[in-house]
């Protein structure tokens, strides 16, 4: 079953969202929605109460904004979405008859925020979308969903929106896509948007995370839309014209998610060997590691050694080099293998039964 047919929405597409970052004024919002009425649009976002980072920016019209998202969406015949981030803009939403709600990365990670949101809810079982918390903490966004769903919704989609970083990056949100990858393998029945406006933070990145997201079987988009993006009164570098949204998702393949062929069958068979050949590996190098945390017990000697690890990882990145591997891998892979490591000697170095199964092994 595709993954928003619950939503009534049987599509042989991505679900597409689109719309301002925020509603500004009656004319740009029904301008913006009129450009994108003959497009592959399924529901029509905007902002109504904006979350700013710093006080004195635009930070929405709020509910008298209201009115002319939903002039806007019946306008040109699609439902509405709006972000809630209060009890109070749910009881505003509901009364003005808002058809989607989405709830942002700033609430979703106060559980305290997102249990009231939640309680408000209650008895309505509207349709809800949840983005990921602003940091990368997987089972913070499976418990934001999980307390909407206490809350008796049935129709819950996520979104991700990638991850707050410090330092410069090319993206405004990193994507970490592991981690929607991971909450796909948590909860494979929910519905998973991809927000490429907020992970790129400018437009000219927009095209290659929407893609990248639809490669890894993602059921939707939420792409920020404005009909004078430069003008825009909020994330003015991350919104495109609705002509250029169109020529975007035209552009965009959404890939098989399955296939037969014999050829790619027998390739996952030789990784499937592969990793069990890892597997095996890193437990005989763990073994070896034991065997070296008895002998630092018995010399006094301190688990960890900083500057035998600096140049252990020096020697295997020059090792890697040619391989075609980036530094970034080799330095996590052996972080993780240095962890565990760790851990191994720790077990020793305490006598649990480990040590026990490790010393009888060596004696």
């Amino acid at each position: 079953m595709r993954r928003f047919d619950s939503w009534g929405f049987q599509l042989d597409r991505p679900l597409v969202i689109s719309g301002p970052c925020s509603v500004e004024t009656e004319e740009q919002t029904m301008a913006t929605a009129v450009g994108l009425k003959d497009y592959d649009v399924d529901i029509l976002r905007g902002g109504i109460w904006k979350p700013r980072t710093r006080p004195n920016s635009f930070e929405g019209n709020g509910e008298k904004a209201l009115p002319w998202l939903k002039k806007a969406g019946e306008a040109i015949g699609r439902p509405i979405a709006v972000e809630v981030a209060t009890p109070q803009h749910v009881e505003a939403c509901l009364k003005h008859g808002v058809d989607y709600y989405w709830i942002g990365a700033r609430t979703s990670v106060n559980p305290f925020a997102v249990q009231e949101i939640a309680d408000a809810l209650k008895g309505t079982n509207v349709p809800v979308m949840v983005k990921n918390p602003i940091n990368p903490d997987l089972k913070l966004w499976l418990g934001a969903i999980e307390r909407i769903e206490g809350a008796g919704i049935t129709k819950i989609a996520a979104i991700h929106r990638g991850f707050s970083h410090y330092g410069e990056s090319v993206y405004r949100n990193q994507p970490i896509w592991q981690i929607p990858i991971d909450f796909r393998l948590e909860r494979p029945d929910m519905p998973l948007v991809c927000d490429p406006s907020h992970i790129a933070g400018r437009r000219d990145l927009l095209f290659q995370i929407a893609q990248m997201s639809l490669d890894l079987g993602f059921d939707g988009l939420m792409i920020e839309s404005h009909v004078n993006p430069d003008e825009a009164w909020s994330d003015a570098k991350q919104q495109v014209t609705p002509d250029r949204f169109n020529e975007m998702t035209i552009e965009l393949r959404q890939r098989n998610r399955t296939t037969d062929d014999s050829s790619v069958k027998e390739l996952r068979g030789a990784l499937e060997e592969i990793d069990r050949l890892i597997i095996e590996m890193t437990s005989e190098r763990m073994e070896v590691v034991r065997e070296l945390g008895l002998i630092k017990k018995e010399n006094n000697v301190a688990i960890y050694q900083p500057g035998h690890l600096a140049k252990m990882l020096e020697r295997r990145l020059l090792k890697a080099e040619p391989s075609g591997l980036s530094k970034e891998f080799i330095n996590n892979l052996f972080d993780a293998i240095h962890t565990e490591s760790i851990r191994q000697q720790s077990e020793v170095f305490y006598d649990n039964p480990v040590s026990k199964s490790v010393g009888s092994k060596v004696s």
